[in-house]
């Protein structure tokens, strides 16, 4: 139904239509709030079609809210985040961010390029994890609009590491961009260049729950990947690479997360495991399918990287309110984090994470939605 405005000037009619409703802008910029110091902070609302929504913040490059249809005309969040940037100044578990330089663990906070020991900063214990104590899910990027066109809105966030940088050698110029498309598909494409050798790791720390509330423990999940990288104590790679089969790791069929987490990891709370996903590293394949069974909700995983991390929010004293007033607790998401193997740098026969003045780094996954 449209409304008509018909005006008659001088005997002659002139007839002018316009709808009832206007189609919201793919890309939407706006304020997200001050960092202490002052410094503005922009969100990003990219929309598509089906009414899928993605917002994502300068600060930490954070996708801080994902709207998917709920087979009702509405949408629901799948994505656990919060409302305000002073919540995401708080203490959190990284909720949505770009994770670097260096994603996950490296073992003593140190490992030897060219010959040479590198010490970057200690975080977890004697131990190195996603870049250090001010790493790249703590800063403000630069964000821009791409492009604007209905079936494709992108967006991208840049940031140039300092030479020395949480112990890192190389001044790092990174760029992320992410963009919505009419499949329903999210995808987040990485790029870096160094001045220096270096080594480098990024990857989205987004929690997921398909239900919107309560836990993840019924979403039925399905890892493309026959073999895992065994980790030793504070959750660091022993270096053998073994087969699922047989342990509680298998999630080669799919499998409801929580079926084995009191049989195998009751201790640990839960899963925080690196995955080898199958095929050739650099192709995007298939690394994950998820689906809630009460909705239907699914979503697939694609990524170019070697491995993705199943983490599985453990903690014991996780009680935040979240997105519109959401109660995060223990399995309330769970994450997985396309990336290299922890602790690369400090195992020669994993993919190698270095990278040389001249290269580029660069990394693609997709989060598509059915």
């Amino acid at each position: 139904m449209k409304s008509i405005l018909q005006i008659l000037t001088m005997g002659i009619g002139f007839v002018i239509t316009c709808p009832d409703t206007i189609a919201a802008p793919s890309v939407v910029v706006s304020a997200f709030g001050r960092m202490p110091d002052g410094a503005p902070v922009k969100i990003f609302t990219l929309r598509n079609a089906n009414r899928m929504v993605a917002k994502v913040a300068e600060y930490g490059a954070t996708l801080t809210e994902l709207h998917v249809p709920d087979g009702k005309g509405g949408t629901i969040n799948v994505t656990l985040g919060f409302d305000n940037l002073a919540q995401y100044l708080g203490r959190h578990p990284a909720f949505g961010a770009t994770i670097g330089r260096y994603a996950n663990r490296i073992a003593n906070a140190r490992f030897m390029l060219d010959g040479r020991e590198v010490k970057v900063t200690q975080n977890s214990g004697k131990n190195h994890i996603h870049g250090g104590k001010l790493n790249f899910s703590k800063l403000v990027w630069s964000g821009e609009v791409i492009s604007r066109k209905a079936d494709s809105p992108t967006v991208a966030f840049n940031y140039t590491a300092k030479d020395g940088e949480e112990g890192f050698p190389g001044e790092l110029k990174v760029r992320v961009t992410f963009s919505l498309n009419d499949q329903n598909e999210l995808k987040i494409h990485y790029t870096a260049t160094t001045s220096k050798p270096t080594v480098v790791n990024l990857t989205n720390h987004g929690y997921y729950n398909f239900a919107g509330t309560g836990d993840i423990l019924d979403h039925e999940l399905r890892l493309f990947a026959t073999t895992y990288t065994v980790p030793g104590p504070g959750l660091i790679p022993t270096g053998e690479i073994a087969p699922v089969k047989g342990t509680g790791l298998d999630f080669t069929k799919p499998l409801p997360i929580g079926k084995r987490i009191k049989e195998f990891y009751d201790a640990t709370g839960g899963y925080d495991h690196n995955y080898v996903i199958d095929g050739k590293p650099g192709r995007l394949r298939m690394a994950a399918r998820i689906r809630e069974p009460k909705s239907g909700r699914v979503m697939e995983v694609l990524t170019t990287e070697p491995g993705v991390q199943l983490y599985t929010l453990n903690g014991a004293k996780t009680d935040l309110t979240g997105t519109g007033g959401v109660r995060y607790q223990r399995h309330a998401g769970f994450a997985l984090e396309t990336q290299h193997y922890p602790d690369s740098p400090n195992h020669p026969h994993f993919p190698s994470t270095v990278l040389r003045p001249g290269e580029t780094f660069d990394s693609t996954t997709v989060l598509r939605f059915k």
